[in-house]
């Protein structure tokens, strides 16, 4: 029997979302060390990222747990740092909150440092107060938050850290956080979020209000069709960490690289129409971009 989510139960309903993501957290392939690892990293990603975007379970369970005033609940800000600050008693002491009392082992197990946790409560403390981009670089500055301490978690959970693995990675995440954000346009417009850089939306002629629109103008569509051939350079740059590395972990990072190069293809399928609904990819091309991947030929 499928167990129902509760605003008593902030963790079971946090953990969870797992299965709706785009790429597999944690798949069953993997050694259970590194499954339950992974899941702790996904439990403290998938919490600050509902706290910035307000998706917490409802009843503030989760800011009574962080000893967020009643009255103070619905501000994230505030959250946030509070989510900081029992972060840092993962390192030092014994944190409040449920899933960040199940990272602590993790944490000690691998020697995790706090910077891509805290890579993370900054980007979604930057979503706050930063709605629009100005330049593509700008953006990349964001990803750099928000998207590449997952692949350096995954890299330092399983003992594979290097610099160039880093720096391959960070190509591969950068890549999957475009590509989310080109999924996401409508989503995120409802958020009062952009993240196309506004001087690529000049360049294409495109104004806020056409990401309002049923459905993309040519315009619209262009400018998504250069973003997504960025996002495809960078996962192209990125794909060689897939050699590097050997066995299970090979595998994960096939997926994570095949699932965004079958995401692209989603959206050229789309006709570059986002507008519609988020272009999703079928299990057959995933599939098939795994091979790809694996054999090197992307």
């Amino acid at each position: 029997m499928t167990r129902t989510p509760t605003a008593r139960d902030p963790e079971r309903a946090t953990l969870d979302k797992a299965a709706g993501e785009n790429f597999p957290v944690a798949p069953f392939f993997l050694p259970r060390a590194w499954r339950l690892d992974l899941m702790a990293v996904y439990g403290f990603a998938r919490l600050v990222d509902d706290i910035g975007d307000g998706d917490l379970a409802p009843g503030g369970a989760d800011a009574r747990l962080l000893g967020v005033s009643p009255g103070e609940a619905e501000d994230r800000l505030v959250l946030l740092d509070a989510f900081e600050a029992d972060l840092r008693r993962v390192f030092d002491g014994t944190p409040r909150h449920p899933l960040l009392r199940r990272l602590q082992p993790t944490v000690r197990r691998r020697s995790l440092t706090p910077e891509p946790f805290l890579g993370l409560i900054a980007a979604n403390r930057q979503d706050q107060l930063v709605a629009r981009y100005e330049t593509y670089d700008d953006l990349l500055a964001y990803c750099e938050l928000s998207a590449n301490p997952v692949g350096r978690l995954v890299l330092a959970v399983t003992g594979t850290s290097t610099p160039e693995r880093i720096r391959r990675s960070d190509a591969v995440c950068t890549a999957l956080q475009i590509v989310e954000h080109l999924q996401d346009v409508k989503e995120d417009l409802g958020r009062d979020r952009i993240y196309l850089p506004a001087a690529d939306m000049k360049r294409f002629h495109v104004q806020e209000s056409d990401l309002a629109a049923p459905t993309a103008g040519a315009s619209v569509r262009a400018l998504v069709a250069y973003e997504a051939e960025r996002a495809r350079g960078l996962l192209n740059e990125g794909a060689p960490l897939v050699g590097s590395v050997h066995g299970r972990l090979k595998l994960l990072l096939a997926g994570f690289v095949a699932g965004g190069r079958a995401a692209v293809h989603a959206i050229a399928a789309a006709e570059y129409d986002v507008l519609l609904g988020p272009p999703k990819p079928g299990k057959t091309r995933l599939l098939r971009e795994v091979g790809v991947t694996l054999r090197g030929e992307g």
